[in-house]
């Protein structure tokens, strides 16, 4: 009996440690960052895919410049980018992406919001408006360990929606047309978020989280998702 309480004594405060103060458990790993000292350049060679995917914007009449790929830190990384400058009509607020993302994203455009604005709001659309492409941070919208991981902006993969003008003035937003008493914006907005699930890898709406309230994602990174 002694023993057993002997016993008793020396675990039962390794166990309190334990519960108490995590014991041997993984740290919170901290929010992604880019390094304050900036970019690092990276010489890699450019890949066949790369090398296919500029072609095949220049292929499409596409203005753009091949941007260097970059190391900046926290997990984020550029490769195989392009800057876009002219892809027939205005976008607002892109930075780097990578060029499969830069392909898909003008194939949205051309093929399904252009058509999309004019079949459903009879109006010609001059503007598409985004909240950017590159940005290294963590995914927003869910727990801590989600902050601590790379978004697919973070590797320039990934780009935002906010809104689409038309030439006689309208401006459509997710914001606030996306369950809005127009039944036609409604309309266009559901029709170019179902184009961009066959286009994208990740598709992600105000029907997704609250995180999504004012723009549709669209990314080309893990396994298809849409919503």
């Amino acid at each position: 009996m002694r023993f057993t309480r002997l016993v008793a004594a020396l675990i039962l405060p390794a166990l309190l440690t334990g519960c108490l103060f995590g014991g041997d458990r993984e740290p919170p790993r901290k929010p992604v960052r880019p390094d304050p000292r900036g970019p690092v350049t990276l010489n890699l060679p450019t890949t066949r895919e790369t090398q296919q995917c500029f072609a095949d914007l220049s292929k499409a009449e596409v203005r753009f410049s091949p941007l260097p790929d970059r190391d900046y830190g926290g997990g984020c990384q550029v490769i195989g980018a392009v800057q876009l400058i002219d892809i027939g009509l205005p976008v607002t607020n892109l930075k780097g992406m990578r060029c499969p993302l830069a392909r898909a994203f003008i194939g949205w455009v051309r093929n399904a919001a252009v058509p999309a604005a004019r079949e459903i709001l009879d109006g010609e659309l001059v503007r598409v408006e985004t909240f950017g492409s590159y940005s290294c941070r963590g995914v927003i919208g869910g727990s801590a360990a989600s902050a601590a991981r790379v978004s697919e902006h973070g590797l320039g993969n990934a780009v935002d929606i906010a809104a689409f003008v038309l030439r006689d003035g309208r401006r459509i937003t997710v914001e606030r047309d996306w369950r809005s008493q127009d039944e036609a914006a409604r309309e266009f907005l559901q029709v170019v978020r179902k184009s961009a699930c066959r286009r994208f890898s990740t598709v992600l709406s105000p029907d997704y989280n609250a995180a999504h309230y004012n723009h549709l994602h669209f990314d080309m990174g893990g396994r298809p998702f849409c919503r």
